[in-house]
């Protein structure tokens, strides 16, 4: 299963959650509602999720495998970090449209 698209859906400066992220496997499948969390110094995806009648949450879709999760998640956070290098880029020259669209 390749990977073969990533867009991210929407950044956020404050609070541990920093992207919402969908992922699309063969050109076939998509996944929305990745999150990208950042927490004491470091990123990590979390899968789309539901909540239960008990207040737990269970994921709807995730990895089988450590080595397919390490895949996916390497390449989510490269595109949050890249996304939100172009966004810095736009906010230093001036883009005041996605100023309005990060706060």
């Amino acid at each position: 299963m390749q990977i073969t698209d990533i867009k991210v859906r929407k950044l956020f400066e404050e609070g541990p959650m920093k992207a919402v992220i969908s992922v699309t496997f063969d050109g076939q499948l998509a996944v929305h509602d990745i999150k990208v969390i950042s927490a004491r110094d470091k990123f990590f995806i979390v899968m789309p999720s539901r909540k239960n009648p008990d207040e737990t949450y269970r994921d709807i879709v995730h990895p089988i495998n450590a080595q397919f999760r390490s895949v996916l998640e390497n390449a989510v956070i490269a595109a949050y970090q890249e996304a939100l290098a172009e966004a810095a880029a736009e906010v230093e020259a001036g883009d005041v449209a996605y100023a309005e669209i990060a706060e």
